[in-house]
């Protein structure tokens, strides 16, 4: 099997410890990036459901200031996030550089992102089960617990795959960059020494990856619907 592996991607066998690197690298960015997104976009997702005019907890002004700034970090383009969250970075992580460089601008680039999916998975639940949970008396931390979120498992697997995948791309985009990873890894040998191997070995890992994480998300959803 090596001496196959080594006969059609020679460069890669090569530098077979880069690469695997690369790929826990990749691994370790979008595990840590999206324990913070996932936190951050539940708790964004839900101000935004609930203290909407007709909420349960109607709020304008905090509505309007979460949504005007999702709106506003949804416009910037992921590389100008870089660059521009690199003092931001380096007073939070000490560095700019690396896996701890990328792990602020990702949080920030993606959590938007991430909050409009919860959003619209909240705002599917049938408002039947929230009057419902209203007439029996139900505290709005009650209902938010117990109807919006418990309902909307489903759509919440289906907005959490689709991020997660998204976030791959980010997390290749800040690698090509300096933060490490297979996007690091594509660049520096694929692109940089125009080793093909290289370049097709990393698209196919990738393509992996996303097919495992769209797997699980489907069957999570799919046990879940009602």
């Amino acid at each position: 099997m090596e001496d196959f592996l080594t006969k059609i991607m020679p460069n890669v066998m090569a530098q077979s410890d880069v690469f695997l690197q690369a790929i826990w690298d990749t691994l370790v960015m979008t595990a840590w990036s999206f324990a913070f997104i996932f936190f951050l976009g539940i708790i964004l997702g839900i101000m935004l459901v609930v203290t909407k005019p007709g909420g349960i907890a109607p709020n304008r002004p905090l509505y309007e200031i979460v949504d005007k700034v999702i709106n506003l970090f949804r416009s910037i383009p992921f590389v100008i996030l870089l660059a521009g969250l690199m003092p931001l970075s380096r007073l939070i992580m000490g560095t700019a550089i690396g896996m701890p460089g990328a792990i602020v601008p990702l949080v920030i680039g993606c959590t938007p992102f991430y909050s409009r999916q919860i959003e619209s998975a909240l705002v599917s639940v049938d408002k039947g089960n929230i009057e419902a949970a209203q007439s029996m008396g139900c505290s709005n931390i009650g209902i938010i617990f117990r109807v919006y979120l418990k309902e909307s498992i489903s759509a919440i697997a289906r907005g959490t795959t689709i991020t997660i995948i998204s976030l791959f791309g980010l997390v290749a985009m800040a690698g090509a960059v300096g933060a490490g990873g297979l996007g690091d890894f594509a660049i520096r040998f694929g692109h940089d020494r125009g080793q093909t191997d290289v370049t097709m070995a990393t698209i196919v890992v990738m393509v992996i990856i996303v097919s495992i994480v769209q797997l699980i998300g489907n069957r999570i959803a799919k046990k879940n619907e009602h």
